[in-house]
């Protein structure tokens, strides 16, 4: 009799945090953000700081790298290839309107970790995941007033996607531990979060945590 073939459970969908648009202070932050990576898995922390000057963001990466690092959670810039590169980031986050991402590979070389924007189209995700991209992200799916969006996905996008094409989908926007579970079972590699973990009103640490309840027992 022939042996029954099985499938893999697929991994449990993964955290992946974006920092607020602004920190007005940083050190309480950094606080934050020991806490929340010592609460629960966290696979990357994408520094996004609009509107910010360079030596702002040149602070925020080197206050919070050593701390992403004690953690093994990947630091992720957003927008500037350049920048990322220069200060020793793990990877770049980058959007249609921003560097493409051939050039950020050639700026970060073999090793970084490229992430593209592509809303809602396959197309965008197919052409980023041709030119090299690690990982693609959708959204976004729920209303958010951390970025303004114009772009509303159906859920399909993430199971269509995680059927036919081997890189991760990240799945973005407006986020929360009550929707979150949603996302997973529709096929999101990661959820990326930013104000469902920092403004949680349990604070940073305790919605990890409740994350990680509902990703892990999805």
């Amino acid at each position: 009799m022939a042996r029954a073939s099985t499938v893999p459970p697929r991994p449990a969908t993964r955290l992946y945090l974006i920092t607020p648009p602004a920190i007005p202070d940083l050190e309480a932050f950094a606080a934050d953000l020991e806490a929340a990576l010592g609460a629960g898995d966290v696979a990357a922390l994408q520094v996004r700081l609009k509107p910010a000057d360079e030596a702002t963001i040149r602070a925020c990466v080197q206050r919070l790298a050593p701390i992403t690092r004690a953690h093994d959670v990947a630091l992720i810039l957003n927008d500037r290839p350049d920048l990322a590169a220069d200060l020793g980031c793990d990877g770049v986050h980058v959007g249609q309107s921003d560097a493409s991402v051939a050039s950020a590979r050639r700026l970060m070389g073999p090793d970084a970790m490229i992430g593209a924007t592509c809303h809602d189209s396959r197309d965008m995700a197919m052409e980023a995941a041709e030119a090299g991209a690690d990982y693609v992200a959708f959204g976004a799916f729920f209303p958010t007033e951390t970025k303004e969006t114009t772009h509303r996905p159906e859920l399909d996008i993430l199971t269509i996607w995680q059927e036919t094409v081997e890189i991760p989908c990240v799945a973005i926007g407006g986020v929360t531990v009550d929707n979150a579970a949603v996302l997973a079972r529709a096929g999101a590699d990661f959820v990326a979060v930013s104000a469902g973990v920092w403004s949680h009103p349990d604070g940073p640490a305790e919605a990890v945590r409740a994350f990680q309840r509902v990703l892990l027992t999805d």
